[in-house]
């Protein structure tokens, strides 16, 4: 199979759809590799490496869209880029369609088959190709929101940990899953008050005994949800339904009642974010402030740390890269029910539950549309 690496240029996003040792192995299988003159520059990955790892180089991204059957990217096509892509041409990526109509109605058009990262799933029910840059961005929420709570930043001037004699900041995270317990252990790990919600309790509990008692649980009730988004310095949205828009669970009026100088960071906002006030933000703009709260909203945190979220994410794309080149797409989804999960657009129908419903698209099952010539 030919596969094509185009340089991402999402604003500020450094991250590359296959490193070179990626490269390697797909050759070694037989395959061909053309990779955009470029693309791996944000991870300190040369062209001269790609060619070393057998990859051709492209001179720009209509040669690599124009070349490919199968296109590996990192984020989802931008506006520039859904004329490139064509009927029969497989795309693989993040892809987050649910609060995305215009790149729905763009990939539906185009006849592509776009298969989402974000909607893969494995054997226990997890997303094994969310998991590695949800747990970036749970990380980053931390860190980054320590910083908004600077004063400089418009914050409110808290120092996460506190110091002897002084209180820390309040921590509130939204969601129990992979972002919001990693986001929990950075937030204990600085000394902050933690306090995690999340409607399973099972989840709670496991979040309870990993980190020994060190953080407060909640189910998330509204009353819960209100009594400490009120309380908190730091608000994380860690919430997620697989493929479809995240609930908005924190009110405008909420937030507005919030301390002045407050921070959110919604890691949900991907899928269009759960916190009412949230709306999506770039590296070179990251923050805004709304009824007196820091907001901090990037779609695309881990492209901040881009060389580690790419090997993380290669590591876990690698094995579906190689599955629809070597066996090709019908039989690679065919046969894997947790990989055919990933299908959210074929041959110009919707083949993802939640897209179609947010979207008002008729739903195609993924099965009845890899049968259709």
């Amino acid at each position: 199979m030919r596969i094509g690496v185009p340089k991402e240029i999402k604003s500020h996003e450094y991250r590359v759809g296959l490193t070179p040792g990626s490269v390697r192995e797909l050759v070694h299988h037989g395959h061909q590799v053309l990779v955009e003159t470029g693309a791996g520059a944000g991870i300190g990955c040369s062209d001269t490496a790609y060619r070393a790892a057998g990859a051709e180089i492209a001179a720009d991204a209509a040669e690599v869209f124009a070349s490919a059957e199968l296109v590996v990217k990192v984020k989802e096509p931008q506006k520039v880029e859904f004329p490139l892509l064509r009927q029969g041409q497989i795309l693989f990526t993040y892809l987050h369609l649910a609060p995305d109509p215009e790149q729905t109605r763009a990939l539906v058009e185009s006849g592509v088959t776009a298969i989402a990262y974000e909607t893969v799933t494995d054997s226990n029910g997890r997303l094994p190709l969310l998991a590695p840059m949800s747990e970036v961005a749970g990380r980053m929420s931390i860190q980054v929101g320590a910083h908004c709570l600077e004063k400089e930043q418009g914050g409110s001037g808290v120092l996460l940990g506190g110091v002897p004699g002084v209180a820390p900041a309040k921590v509130v995270v939204l969601g129990g899953g992979v972002v919001g317990s990693n986001a929990t252990r950075m937030a204990v790990g600085l000394g902050a008050r933690v306090v995690v919600l999340d409607r399973s309790l099972s989840r709670l509990s496991q979040i309870d005994e990993l980190l020994l008692n060190t953080v407060e649980t909640a189910y998330a009730t509204m009353d819960n949800i209100e009594h400490h988004v009120l309380e908190a310095d730091l608000l994380i949205g860690a919430v997620l339904v697989p493929g479809a828009s995240a609930p908005r669970l924190v009110s405008r009026d909420l937030v507005g009642a919030m301390r002045p100088g407050s921070v959110v960071v919604d890691v949900a906002i991907d899928q269009g974010g759960c916190i009412a006030t949230a709306r999506p933000t770039t590296h070179a703009a990251p923050t805004y402030v709304d009824q007196g709260v820091v907001h901090y909203c990037v779609t695309n945190m881990p492209g901040a740390v881009a060389r580690t979220s790419a090997f993380a994410l290669n590591n876990a794309t690698l094995p579906f890269v190689l599955a629809l080149a070597d066996k090709g797409l019908v039989q690679a989804l065919s046969n894997d029910p947790h990989f055919r999960a990933g299908l959210n657009v074929h041959h110009g129908g919707v083949t993802h539950a939640a897209v179609a419903r947010d979207l008002g698209y008729a739903h195609v099952a993924a099965e009845t549309a890899l049968s259709s010539p």
